[in-house]
Order: structure tokens, then sequence, then C-alpha cells
């Protein structure tokens, strides 16, 4: 299978109304994307469970025309980060690697 016919989970733009999470499930699952949003007021409204899943959707999915979600942004700028304070000493100088 080549790279173009993988289906992607992706928040879309088209049929987005917050995020596009529930447009994104809908067209990777290929249902319509206003079944998702009643299954996700339905389980907000008994337990409150759709707003953490829309919320971990928001946060995990990629946006389309992107590779990296929210979370991985804020890993990979956590990472460099403390790889440059690591390479870095309190005088603001480089430390010599070893």
């Amino acid at each position: 299978m080549s790279e173009y016919n993988v289906k992607k989970l992706r928040r879309t733009n088209n049929g987005r109304i917050i995020a596009g999470v529930c447009s994104g499930i809908g067209e990777y699952v290929g249902i319509d994307a206003n079944l998702i949003r009643i299954g996700l007021a339905i389980a907000t409204l008994f337990g409150g469970l759709g707003v953490g899943v829309y919320a971990a959707g928001w946060l995990l999915m990629p946006e389309e025309g992107r590779d990296t979600s929210i979370v991985q942004d804020l890993f990979d700028k956590q990472q460099a980060k403390s790889t440059w304070q690591d390479h870095t000493d309190y005088s603001g100088e480089q430390k010599p690697q070893q």
C-alpha cells in the first residue's frame, strides 16, 4: 500500500464546528460526523465522559495538513529545551560535549 492510500485520523477543516474532532473521526470511520456529535453529547449528559473524549481527541489528533498533534508538539518543544539546557551552563556558555 502506498502512503497515499493510507487512511489517517486527523482533525479536519471541512465540517469543523469547534476543533474538527468529530468530523475527523466521522471521515475516518466513514459515518456522518453528526452521529458522533450526538454520541458525545449523550456521553456528556450521562457522566461527562464525552467532554473528556473530545478533549483527548483535540490534544492527540493532528490537524489536517500537519504531522504532529498538540501533545507531540509540546513534548518536542520540552525535549528541545532540556537538550539545550543540558549543553549550556548557568553562565550561558556552551559546555564542551563529551
